[in-house]
């Protein structure tokens, strides 16, 4: 039986609850709602709970350090588990991929996502896997604006249909693989249509 953190990247507090920036906390939810489990444990810097699938223990972690600290809390989850990097799934909002994609990654940069530098930063590596949820590039204008923007309201009425796709995903790559769940989803979209 493995562990794995799976960390969703986040801001704390109400006022970011429904930006783009918060996909890898909605995430979570929706994960612990369709799951039944709480997200609700004070531990690490960031709300923590369990579930397991697969005959994997799997550590779920919000942390509420704001995102350019997650690494804060990733670390501590790693080192109270004993966890090498390779056991870490990060979940976080994607600029390069249009709204309704979700893919897998592993390894890499942190194209300038402020959550994956401070845990590259913080780890003093990048090889973990990546679940990246799509939230789109604006087509001018501030991308600060868009990341922290709210999701709009025919976005949010999806929102729910993308993130069973992204449990999905999960779930397959716990129990099948990586790399069995990265060409079965990486090309789809989970939007109608």
């Amino acid at each position: 039986m493995s562990t794995y953190i799976i960390a969703g990247l986040g801001n704390p507090g109400p006022t970011y609850q429904w930006t783009r920036h918060n996909a890898g906390f909605l995430f979570l939810d929706r994960l612990a709602h369709l799951n039944n489990v709480s997200i609700t444990k004070k531990s690490f810097s960031g709300h923590s709970g369990e579930w397991s699938f697969a005959g994997h223990r799997l550590i779920l972690l919000k942390p509420q350090t704001f995102m350019n600290l997650s690494g804060n809390s990733v670390m501590q989850a790693l080192q109270f588990h004993k966890l090498p990097t390779s056991n870490l799934i990060v979940i976080h909002d994607e600029l390069d991929l249009p709204f309704g994609t979700v893919r897998f990654k592993q390894d890499g940069g942190h194209g300038g996502h402020n959550g994956l530098r401070s845990i590259m930063e913080t780890l003093g590596r990048g090889d973990f896997i990546r679940l990246r949820i799509g939230i789109g590039k604006p087509l001018h204008g501030d991308t600060t604006n868009h990341v922290l923007g709210k999701i709009p309201p025919e976005q949010m009425e999806q929102l729910p249909r993308i993130l069973d796709g992204a449990t999905d995903m999960l779930e397959l790559m716990l129990s099948e693989g990586l790399l069995k769940s990265m060409n079965l989803y990486n090309n789809k979209s989970f939007l109608e249509g």
